[in-house]
């Protein structure tokens, strides 16, 4: 259910410090956030590797610089190993955000989309996501979301005031992505009955077709993304 285990590259020797304590009965598949520049990514790599009684790298994942271009992406594909999803953030916002998304997938890498943190800029809207998903669904390669979307319908936090995306509405709105229906709609919904029946309504090859497209998102907790879905009748 949970997936990945992710980790910064900067605290890469704390995990595995940790692990030895543990003594984990099988290798820790990880998702390794690159927060040291590309420049750090092959000595991140070729530690993870070293431990492979402890780790078994299956995602890299490193945001974008502000000029993103072939001969950065290409970079990335020499220093990650041809096994292991490449997936960058491109930095939202700006005229060439999309067409960085595009460029993202063309290279053979996931795009990213941050979908919240610490400051009222950080969470985009529901035109911006629906923007991104109108690109990202026609890519041939899946997406990654992260951050902001601890439970599964949008909500406001009730302590910072922000909105928050709803995984479960990112879902929704994929499948709409692929069928033409209306996205924002599914995105700014926060009517839990409706989207559940939404969800549930779909077919096998549907379903396929959506898992195919939003693939992987990150989230700060393991338990409420969990707990909401069995709230909802969904697990």
């Amino acid at each position: 259910m949970l997936g990945l285990f992710l980790c910064p590259a900067s605290r890469l020797s704390e995990l595995i410090t940790e692990l030895i304590k543990a003594k984990p009965i099988r290798p820790v598949a990880l998702s390794l956030v690159i927060d040291t520049g590309l420049g750090g990514v092959p000595k991140a790599v070729s530690i993870v590797e070293s431990r492979s009684e402890l780790l078994a790298l299956r995602m890299v994942e490193m945001p974008a610089p502000s000029d993103l271009d072939a001969v950065w992406l290409e970079r990335v594909s020499e220093f990650v190993p041809e096994d292991v999803i490449r997936v960058i953030e491109p930095r939202r916002g700006g005229a060439g955000w999309l067409e960085s998304v595009r460029r993202v997938a063309e290279h053979g890498s996931w795009p990213k989309l941050r979908c919240g943190g610490q400051t009222m800029e950080a969470f985009p809207g529901a035109d911006q996501v629906a923007d991104f998903l109108a690109v990202a669904s026609t890519t041939g390669l899946p997406f990654k979301a992260t951050a902001g979307m601890h439970h599964a319908v949008r909500h406001t936090d009730e302590q910072t005031g922000f909105t928050h995306h709803g995984f479960l509405n990112l879902i929704v709105a994929t499948a709409r992505s692929l069928s033409g229906k209306d996205v924002r709609e599914a995105l700014l919904s926060t009517d839990a009955e409706t989207l559940v029946g939404e969800a549930k309504a779909l077919g096998d090859e549907a379903a396929a077709a959506v898992r195919s497209v939003f693939a992987s998102y990150g989230s700060c907790s393991l338990t409420e993304p969990v707990e909401d879905l069995e709230q909802l009748g969904l697990l």
